[in-house]
């Protein structure tokens, strides 16, 4: 009886059918975006595991065109890299962010801070490479790893900062009164408890932030460059797949193509990984 009576109201009928086109609407555009979705990775798959069913893709060097061989420098360069430049920009991320919602409540200092941080955080990752190139290539002379890990440690940073401020803000506000009541000074109830709850997202954002460096390309081209031979040398020119990946795939060669198609497959995979793993860090926490 009460669904006759409501379907009777003009108004109500009227809400129905918005509601019913914006569900279609809705779902054809889930449709639309997942169709890509599964057509890039299932090209990428395709074509990228030739390289990858290969153990030589693992343990040789980037050959010359002609020749067979791997992407074992290439690899080594970006885990170097990706790992320095990690180190370098979670203490800097973790302690801004920590300053954000535990110490910079009142004032201008915090809000300003949060806007800057949003800008880096949507900054091209080229305008990075092109400040690390101004402010240490150019003066040094030459490129080398350190410059490139300097510039993926300033894409690290702001991820983690805004990260471990929203993390720490979702605190619940009775831990810290509770902590404060017993005595407690500010820091060690920041690390003690306010570190201990919020620990998985604040593990969760620096997870993504790994995952946004391992494919920057942009400011690698402008500060690391590439080279073609196995080099641990942080000071000199240092391989890595994101830049071996564009150099391979825009060259004549089949077999270099090959190897971009597994390197941007192994990319790929690694950051579905890490992704995945992240998200179900951070829902078992809110669980």
């Amino acid at each position: 009886m009460d669904d006759r009576i409501a379907m009777s109201n003009p108004i109500y009928r009227r809400r129905r059918r918005r509601n019913a086109v914006m569900l279609v609407l809705s779902t054809l555009a889930l449709i639309f975006g997942l169709f890509w979705l599964v057509w890039i990775l299932s090209i990428l798959l395709f074509e990228g595991f030739e390289a990858l069913i290969r153990p030589s893709l693992f343990y040789a060097m980037t050959p010359p065109p002609g020749s067979d061989g791997g992407l074992s420098n290439a690899i080594f360069g970006s885990v170097m890299m990706a790992g320095i430049g990690t180190l370098m920009g979670t203490p800097v991320g973790i302690l801004a962010g920590t300053y954000l919602a535990e110490y910079g409540r009142r004032g201008w200092l915090a809000p300003a801070t949060r806007f800057i941080n949003d800008v880096l955080l949507s900054a091209p990752s080229i305008v990075i490479g092109l400040f690390v190139y101004s402010v240490y290539v150019a003066k040094v002379g030459h490129f080398s790893g350190w410059a490139g890990a300097f510039a993926l440690a300033l894409i690290v940073v702001p991820v983690v900062v805004r990260t471990t401020d929203d993390m720490l803000r979702l605190v619940p506000n009775s831990l810290r009164e509770a902590a404060v009541a017993l005595g407690c000074p500010q820091w060690k109830m920041v690390v003690m408890i306010c570190y201990r709850a919020a620990r998985a997202g604040i593990l969760t954002g620096l997870l993504l932030a790994v995952a946004r460096i391992a494919g920057e390309t942009a400011p690698l081209l402008f500060t690391a460059l590439n080279n073609q031979f196995w080099s641990a040398n942080m000071n000199g020119p240092m391989a890595n797949l994101p830049v071996v990946i564009f150099q391979f795939a825009m060259s004549p060669y089949a077999d270099w193509h090959r190897l971009a198609w597994g390197g941007a497959a192994l990319i790929t995979l690694l950051v579905l990984g890490i992704n995945i793993f992240a998200r179900s860090m951070f829902s078992k926490q809110k669980g």
